[in-house]
């Protein structure tokens, strides 16, 4: 049975966005995967609901595309973090999140959870990839769990940059922030690291 993969994507005033970074991660995930090359454009599967509110658009897929629905979209308030270390391998956007839920669920009292790797690299969220401020410069962990499609645009765009970071550099930080496809960069205030 093939795996499946999903994208996530805002759709908000009947405008997609990030189309070109969704675009080619799912590309690439299938010639990764399966081999092939299918130029897929999702422009042609989505149509956008047609009023101005803010959707989550999840597009399930393994070489071809096989659902695609939109879910009304609330931003959660993040504020408290829980180091959970682990070795989990997540470098395509697996259908199957159970492995990253499974980490979520040891979270305790803490919104979220930060991943570390076994040498106390820091990797992501379950559900954003991270930036750390220091000395004026926005970094990014150089091997995150997944390479999302809103960190991919702000690299490009020379806004953010890569980095080997560990959980030592949480202490020299000036900002702290998270990044996906739904919420864009948001800077978390007075962030709570847990141990």
């Amino acid at each position: 049975m093939k795996p499946l993969f999903f994208e996530t994507l805002k759709v908000q005033n009947q405008t997609i966005h990030n189309l070109d970074e969704h675009n080619y991660r799912l590309n690439q995930t299938i010639l990764k995967n399966f081999g092939k090359n299918p130029k897929i454009n999702l422009k042609n599967f989505i149509a956008p609901p047609k009023d101005s509110k803010l959707y989550r658009c999840k597009v399930i897929y393994d070489t071809e595309i096989k659902s695609v629905d939109f879910y009304p979209y609330t931003q959660k308030n993040i504020k408290s973090f829980k180091i959970i270390p682990s070795k989990i391998k997540y470098n395509f956007k697996y259908a199957d999140r159970s492995s990253i839920d499974a980490l979520y669920s040891k979270r305790g009292k803490a919104d979220e959870i930060l991943l570390i790797d076994e040498d106390e690299r820091l990797k992501d969220t379950s559900i954003a990839n991270i930036a750390l401020k220091i000395d004026g410069i926005w970094l990014t962990p150089s091997k995150p769990l997944l390479r999302g499609t809103q960190r991919a645009k702000l690299l490009k765009d020379g806004s953010l940059h890569e980095k080997e970071l560990f959980l030592k550099d949480i202490e020299k930080i000036e900002s702290f922030a998270i990044i996906n496809a739904m919420i864009g960069f948001i800077t978390i205030k007075d962030p709570k690291f847990i141990r």
